[in-house]
């Protein structure tokens, strides 16, 4: 048995390099084969290439399969992302037709007041960003129109979407901006459509919260955030932001106005309504009407 084992080994090596060998001549003839350049050997190549290459269809079964599954991987990893995609845009679209109901709401109730006449002074001036504070304590911004421009304390800017901020601080050629994100910012709102009265109370941070909201279940994500007016402090129906809820479960305002990117803030000038001092020229007619009417006189005089 030992001798039998010897003799396997002493064919076994010398037919391991002769196979090599040939190998390596085989692989060397067909390089050099396929370097030649010559018509006939162009024919010769396509004809082997023809008989043998058919007959590996079966060796490239398992790499076809890879490659249509990885290719059916991406296609549905496509399908998942463009499904993802449609739902955001579904829920854009729900806003947008949130925000279009509101405003055709607005609209029919402007049409049944169409006149109504505006205050002219209603009107604003534009400024431009000069600089921040640049602390997380204070939000504010400084702007390039002051008393020159007939600024007051207390008007609000916006950005021409959505309010900014107020006047608190008015130099000659300056003005300082408190931001609505300033912890010392208080605003009265309205959140629409529900009618809810809250305040939007800025904490240094990017989405205000709000507070002293009656009814929150009537209050959810999505709807607008407006001025109230109540107070006086801004004009009534400028766009603060719409409503968002935080991970604690808090209602914040995410705001309109672009904070990242403001560079012009447009002022807007709003004077206060004068006082009535003499109410019975308002509640009255005119005493020339009264003479003849001692009753009507009698409750005038009361």
């Amino acid at each position: 048995m030992a001798k039998d084992r010897s003799n396997s080994q002493d064919y076994g090596a010398p037919l391991r390099k002769l196979l090599l060998s040939v190998m390596v001549l085989l692989l060397i003839a067909v390089f050099l084969l396929w370097r030649i350049d010559s018509p006939r050997v162009e024919r010769f190549r396509a004809q082997v290439t023809d008989r043998i290459v058919p007959n590996f269809d079966w060796a490239m079964a398992p790499v076809t399969g890879m490659v249509n599954l990885l290719r059916d991987f991406q296609s549905y990893q496509r399908i998942a992302e463009q499904n993802q995609e449609l739902k955001r845009e579904l829920r854009r679209m729900k806003e947008w037709k949130e925000a279009a109901l509101q405003l055709e709401e607005e609209n029919a109730r402007l049409l049944d007041l169409n006149k109504v006449r505006l205050d002219p002074r209603l009107t604003f001036i534009t400024g431009v960003v000069m600089a921040d504070s640049g602390s997380p304590f204070r939000q504010s911004v400084l702007l390039n129109v002051g008393a020159r421009d007939g600024l007051i304390d207390g008007w609000a800017t916006m950005d021409g979407i959505g309010l900014v901020g107020r006047i608190s601080g008015v130099a000659k050629n300056t003005s300082r901006v408190i931001l609505l994100t300033d912890a010392s910012s208080r605003i009265p709102a309205l959140v629409q459509p529900s009618g809810q009265r809250v305040i939007v109370a800025g904490d240094n941070s990017a989405v205000p919260p709000i507070d002293f909201l009656e009814n929150p279940g009537l209050v959810r994500a999505g709807d607008r955030v407006v001025s109230s007016g109540d107070g006086g402090v801004f004009p009534a129906g400028l766009l603060i932001g719409q409503i968002a809820k935080d991970p604690g479960g808090r209602l914040r305002v995410r705001l309109a106005a672009d904070y990242e990117r403001l560079e012009f803030l447009r002022v807007m000038r709003s004077y206060s309504n004068e006082p009535v001092s003499d109410v019975s020229s308002v509640l009255t007619p005119a005493r020339a009407t009264l003479q003849g009417s001692p009753q009507t006189t009698e409750v005038v005089d009361e």
